[in-house]
């Protein structure tokens, strides 16, 4: 079995930005990040899942 890996730096701050803005979303009235919200904190997540699971992201 493969241990995780860090993610890159980049791939990091993707996933950090996109999740960051749906939560705003999700809590403040902002038009086009309320109705994203969901979609943004899943893509957010699934980029720092896919960096640390695959070694070249």
């Amino acid at each position: 079995m493969k241990t995780p890996s860090s993610p890159k730096k980049i791939t990091w701050i993707i996933g950090l930005v996109a999740g960051l803005l749906g939560i705003i979303g999700n809590y403040a009235q902002v038009e086009i990040l309320s109705e994203h919200s969901y979609t943004l904190l899943l893509v957010g997540f699934l980029v720092l899942a896919a960096g640390s699971t695959f070694r070249d992201i």
